[in-house]
């Protein structure tokens, strides 16, 4: 490989994915209760468990990994004789890219001779996920670091992130929904449909009442914005926390409305460091489209 593709570990894919693809990434951390752990795909924790222990009342709360910390991880790749293109999480939604720019600039002093670059993804999830999938492709195919962080920087906003929940007990209590607003949606079975915005922001957009609509609604938005309308070619992911009936179901619509599909739909498991925050029952849906312009 002509340079080393990586990126951090709420692209929510799966280790297996990743090293099939030849991408590193570095692990963000989390608290679960008392007990400190990195979000490393499942491996330390497996996702049901940590979901389970969540419905159980545990606590969670997330840390991006710092400066210091990515200093002493590409060092290892550079002193490899690597180039690097580092892929990050949105910084509409965490700082981790500040430290990763931050490594980047101590590093470029110290090897002199390495290339390193990067790219805030302006996504999440296995948006994230999907942006550095196709970097893979891009890597693969001959382009040079430079062009294929250049591509990333043309067509992050042409990754669409769709998001509805079925349970907003852990919205409530982040402070994302009011509880007034949450028993509400509750009683009324309102399911909310959010987005990512092109400042990488996730933005409520929707409330739908019952499961059964926003599955449908969800799929449609896909409808309206993907490259090609329902001859959409490009890849299709989908992301879900602890819900995976919920999440077959909107595969399965996704493959009969959209029959020119680049495969089949890739279900990938919400990981911890997103899923602190949004708990169980979060669906996610991830297309190329328009460009991401509100």
């Amino acid at each position: 490989m002509s340079f080393l593709l990586t990126c951090s570990s709420p692209c929510d894919l799966t280790n297996e994915y990743l090293a099939e693809r030849n991408i590193e990434y570095i692990p963000f951390h989390y608290k679960l209760g008392d007990q400190e752990l990195l979000d490393d795909m499942g491996k330390s924790m497996p996702n049901d468990l940590f979901y389970r222990k969540m419905l159980d009342g545990y606590d969670t709360r997330t840390s991006q990994v710092n400066a210091e910390e990515y200093v002493t991880i590409f060092s290892r790749f550079m002193e490899e004789g690597r180039d690097i293109l580092h892929v990050e999480l949105s910084s509409g939604i965490s700082g981790s890219v500040n430290s990763a720019r931050m490594a980047k600039d101590i590093l470029k002093e110290k090897y002199p001779d390495r290339t390193f670059e990067v790219v805030d993804s302006l996504g999440a999830s296995s948006g994230l996920g999907m942006l550095v999938s196709y970097l893979a492709d891009c890597r693969d195919q001959g382009m040079s670091l430079e062009e294929t962080a250049r591509w990333a920087e043309e067509n992050r906003l042409h990754i669409h992130h769709w998001f509805f929940s079925t349970d907003l007990k852990f919205y409530i209590k982040g402070g994302r929904v009011t509880k007034t607003a949450g028993f509400v949606g509750k009683m009324l079975s309102i399911c909310p449909l959010l987005n990512m915005d092109y400042q990488g922001r996730l933005i409520p957009r929707e409330k739908i009442r019952t499961k059964k609509k926003v599955i449908r609604e969800i799929v449609q938005k896909m409808e309206m914005h993907a490259q090609n309308g329902k001859d959409y070619e490009g890849r299709c992911y989908i992301s879900h926390s602890a819900c995976f009936d919920d999440a077959a179901a909107v595969r399965n619509l996704v493959e009969e409305s959209f029959p020119k599909l680049r495969g089949k739909v890739h279900i990938f498991p919400i990981g911890t460091t997103i899923g602190s925050h949004t708990g169980p029952g979060t669906v996610a849906l991830f297309f190329l489209g328009d460009e991401r312009n509100d």
